[in-house]
């Protein structure tokens, strides 16, 4: 019986460690062929500004989409990345797009202070449910979505996306 409590305990601890650093260092998964972006393109949201912004507006360029929030400290310390992503690559067709789990308010006044060089969109609490169609399973922020120049899935991250991965999944799929 002991044997069997100090077995449970290491699995339970290690089930742990597991746990705490898929969310720490963000879960990912390269999307299979077939995997399609077609319900995203299908949605218009309004921008900080109020404007009623259409996603298949995106269509056929590489598209990075980031579920995000103002309240959120990863997808906060992330953005500085995607701005200079968004400056290195947006000439080659690589377009970012923030879509926010937040109010408009509070979406202009973060763009505006970290100088926002890519869509944001305002989503609110359901963009979260969208998130959830792309496998963000737990509904958790920041995820991101990358989308090839066809509509399909290229790559989906829950948590940071490292500078160094996103420019290895673009550089593949550009």
């Amino acid at each position: 019986m002991r044997r069997r409590l100090i077995v449970v305990a290491i699995f339970g601890a290690a089930g742990a460690v597991a746990l705490a650093l898929g969310l720490r260092f963000g879960l990912e998964r390269e999307a299979g062929a077939g995997g399609r972006a077609d319900s995203l393109f299908a949605i218009t949201l309004p921008d900080a500004s109020g404007q009623e912004q259409r996603i298949d507006q995106w269509r056929g360029k590489v598209l990075v989409v980031n579920f995000w929030a103002t309240w959120c400290a990863p997808c906060k310390e992330e953005m500085p990345e995607f701005i200079k992503a968004q400056q290195e690559w947006g000439g080659r067709g690589v377009q970012f797009v923030g879509i926010a789990v937040d109010d408009a308010q509070k979406v202009r006044a973060f763009a505006d202070e970290i100088h926002l060089n890519y869509p944001a969109l305002v989503g609110g609490f359901g963009a979260l449910d969208l998130s959830k169609t792309f496998g963000n399973r737990i509904m958790a922020l920041p995820f991101t979505i990358i989308i090839d120049r066809d509509g399909r899935l290229a790559h989906t991250q829950l948590g940071l996306l490292a500078p160094a991965k996103l420019q290895s999944v673009i550089s593949k799929i550009i």
